[in-house]
């Protein structure tokens, strides 16, 4: 396996993954969760509700994990960004907004129903904002 090229990472993320986020327990062990998000480049978008336990983790010790893998069926492939969590307010529905076009068909009205759930209760939610002082990624020689 070797590191992904730029491009093959932007095409990788392109496609809607789940990633896997490592944040730390209190005693340092690690948890993980898999969540929705967005790449753009510089950082990682996530959004959550503001009294989750991943955002009280977040805000004891910043540092997180975001492991994005291949879809079974797909050669082995994965990105790891690593790096300390930002929690913000600001753009928290137009991310969940995007997120939720990218991940759901929105045209079930199940999909429709929880997104206007979360447009009621955005000022419950934040983003959290994962800037990686590290990428590491791995892909299938082709």
């Amino acid at each position: 396996m070797a590191s992904m090229t730029p491009e093959h990472m932007a095409a990788f993320l392109a496609t809607p993954r789940l990633g896997m986020l490592s944040t730390l327990r209190r005693d340092g062990s690690p948890i993980t969760v898999p969540v929705w998000f967005e790449w753009d480049g510089a950082a990682v978008r996530i959004f959550t509700g503001r009294d989750d336990p991943k955002v009280r983790r977040l805000r004891r010790d910043p540092r997180a994990s975001l492991l994005v893998a291949n879809n079974v069926g797909e050669p082995e492939a994965w990105v790891a960004f690593d790096g300390a969590v930002t929690i913000e307010r600001a753009g928290v529905l137009e991310l969940a907004e995007r997120l939720a076009a990218r991940y759901w068909d929105m045209s079930d009205p199940a999909h429709e129903r929880e997104l206007a759930s979360w447009r009621d209760a955005a000022a419950h939610l934040c983003v959290l904002v994962l800037a990686p002082h590290r990428v590491r990624t791995r892909a299938a020689a082709s």
